[in-house]
């Protein structure tokens, strides 16, 4: 069952020279998580943060750590994010080679477990792993970088994924990242998501701005 829409800042987009302010300041604002994409420069090309960039900002927030790993491959490192302070990890199906061995290992971490779909990665990749997962996160856009246009194709995928949650009856949450704004916002809800990731929409603007742009993005129906 679709649940009420949850807005994650990607700090992709935040200023990286003030980010424990930054992400402060999208707490205040209203985010209901806190999205951290993490690239290695090999999975996708461009690099961002480690876990110790986690750990500095897990004091800026008490909101959930919604932490998507880029990287391959991924199984070294899990333990060393979940301990940094993430809630909830995710990974491709694509940088390792037993995603449900992965899905385990986060689990016994005491964390919630995503899998993440690319653009070019079929929907039934999750059909033997629903029974794992908490989220499952739908890229719109091909990772690696922020502020690209929404793929509409990925419309069917969100559609798709939301039948199989419904009749899967467990609660997971079925997320969107890439090219998410006011416009492709409602699009992605009608077919069935109920959390965005969003950086260049959120982070529009500076710090005065930031609650406007979530209750726009919350309200997009």
């Amino acid at each position: 069952m679709q649940q009420p829409v949850r807005i994650a800042p990607s700090i992709l987009s935040a200023d990286f020279a003030r980010l424990g302010e930054e992400v402060r300041a999208i707490d205040a604002a209203g985010a209901d998580w806190i999205h951290v994409d993490v690239m290695d420069g090999h999975f996708v090309p461009n690099i961002t943060i480690g876990p110790g960039v986690v750990k500095a900002l897990r004091a800026h927030s008490d909101k959930p750590f919604d932490v998507h790993l880029m990287i391959a491959p991924v199984d070294p490192f899990i333990q060393a994010f979940a301990e940094a302070g993430a809630d909830c990890i995710s990974v491709h199906p694509e940088s390792g080679p037993h995603l449900h061995r992965t899905l385990q290992s986060i689990k016994a971490l005491g964390k919630r477990a995503g899998v993440v779909l690319n653009p070019a990665t079929p929907v039934e990749v999750v059909d033997t792993v629903l029974d794992l997962v908490d989220l499952v996160l739908v890229m719109s856009v091909n990772p690696g970088f922020g502020g690209q246009k929404f793929i509409t194709s990925q419309l069917d995928k969100i559609a798709a994924l939301r039948a199989r949650i419904d009749a899967s009856g467990r609660e997971i949450d079925l997320e969107v990242d890439g090219g998410i704004d006011a416009e492709t916002a409602p699009l992605a809800i009608a077919a069935g998501a109920d959390a965005l990731v969003a950086g260049t929409a959120t982070f529009r603007g500076g710090p005065d701005k930031y609650a406007e742009n979530i209750a726009t993005l919350r309200g997009a129906r």
